[in-house]
């Protein structure tokens, strides 16, 4: 998202037209982007377009025009054929995590976005891994590559590779044992399948292990709520396939542990890179059964990992979320949700942690041991007049 630092102060107050387009793989890359914009307090007008999300609300949002568009090739090639959305005076074009959107299969939605922009001289690619070429429908002739890599001193000393040869054949068994070793610290277990996600939290369920699960085939809003409880702490655990590889704002996870081998280098590096980030220390573990051998692309051989004998549960976390039914589209904001937590609930500050709004629905962490009397305490009550629904969410 660094591309809006140099991009926003060439937007044109005075244009009453979409100037910028901003094109993301996923429907949460194009939220978070959306979210780091408006925290930037430009004054120009934002609209968030992606799959999952209502068409209607969207071109309302389209209707009054906006500076800036961001979303999914998808749902932005529907917008333009429906005419919602026009770009015959677009002054800027990204295709954020360009890579990516190609390896999904969005080619098509992409080169139909692109034909609409044949009157700009320049466009921005950005990847986290450089790409060998680039495909000749993205109109880009003698590009100027710009890497945002800045150098700090012994980054590749913070992330620590190890790898532990699973006993047998029971890899699941082994993992459970590698998370009593992992105790209380954040962790992320990446699958190449769905099914193996399923599966692990499958058992996780019956050890009672608190966690979520994240990847395609999931709606919406249990993605965005998977990873709302991950980063409030409500679970440390967060069972994914590479979907949650990239493009998503996950800080402090201290593990990565891949159950299933990444199958090529630039997967590795995007899994790695949720942990060890901005300077702090992270652990890599690769799970190996008897069947598996260390990718050979990775060029540090790991150290290798000893397990316990016996599974331990760890404790529980001392967070919760708490469900709320209304959202951004019903006028709900941060100052409105603390007010009444505090006020009405009997919360103290310590006792409420991060705070998350969608359109129509809100999270915050609750201290656990507060959270019955909270609910109690709420079974009244309303948010600007308006009657709304509290639970603890799952």
């Amino acid at each position: 998202m660094l591309f809006l630092l140099p991009l926003v102060p060439l937007l044109n107050t005075q244009k009453t037209t979409t100037q910028l387009l901003i094109v993301v793989p996923s429907r949460e890359l194009a939220l978070q982007i959306e979210e780091v914009f408006r925290k930037m307090s430009t004054g120009f007008k934002i609209t968030c377009c992606y799959g999952g999300h209502s068409v209607r609300i969207e071109e309302q949002s389209l209707s009054q025009v906006p500076s800036v568009v961001v979303g999914t090739p998808g749902r932005l090639s529907h917008h333009l054929r429906k005419g919602f959305l026009q770009l015959k005076t677009l002054d800027f074009l990204v295709l954020d995590e360009f890579d990516k959107s190609l390896e999904l299969g969005f080619q098509e939605e992409m080169e139909y976005i692109i034909k609409q922009c044949k009157h700009l001289h320049k466009k921005v690619l950005t990847s986290a891994t450089a790409m060998k070429e680039i495909p000749a429908f993205a109109g880009v002739v003698n590009p100027h590559t710009i890497t945002t890599t800045f150098d700090q001193p012994d980054v590749s000393s913070k992330l620590q590779l190890k790898c532990v040869k699973v006993p047998g054949d029971d890899k699941l068994e082994a993992l459970m044992l590698l998370l009593t070793k992992i105790g209380e610290a954040p962790a992320i277990i990446f699958c190449n399948h769905r099914e193996a996600v399923n599966r692990i939290s499958e058992q996780l369920k019956i050890y009672k292990v608190a966690h979520g699960i994240y990847h395609g085939a999931l709606e919406q809003p249990d993605r965005e709520k998977a990873l709302i409880q991950f980063r409030n702490g409500s679970n440390r655990i967060l069972i994914a396939t590479d979907l949650a590889a990239r493009g998503l704002d996950i800080p402090e996870v201290e593990f990565v542990i891949h159950y299933q081998l990444p199958v090529t280098e630039d997967i590795m590096i995007h899994r790695n890179g949720r942990t060890a980030r901005m300077n702090a220390n992270g652990t890599a573990i690769f799970l190996l059964d008897k069947e598996d051998h260390l990718p050979p692309f990775l060029e540090t051989e790991p150290e290798e990992e000893k397990l316990p004998g016996k599974f331990i549960a760890p404790d529980a976390t001392e967070w919760r979320t708490l469900y709320i039914g209304a959202g951004k589209k019903d006028k709900i904001n941060k100052v409105d949700i603390v007010g009444l937590l505090l006020q009405k609930g009997g919360l103290s500050k310590d006792e409420l942690g991060k705070i998350d709004i969608l359109d129509h629905s809100a999270y915050a962490a609750i201290k656990a041991v507060k959270v019955k009397k909270l609910l109690e305490l709420l079974s009244n009550e309303k948010i600007k007049s308006r009657k709304v629904k509290f639970e603890l969410a799952y």
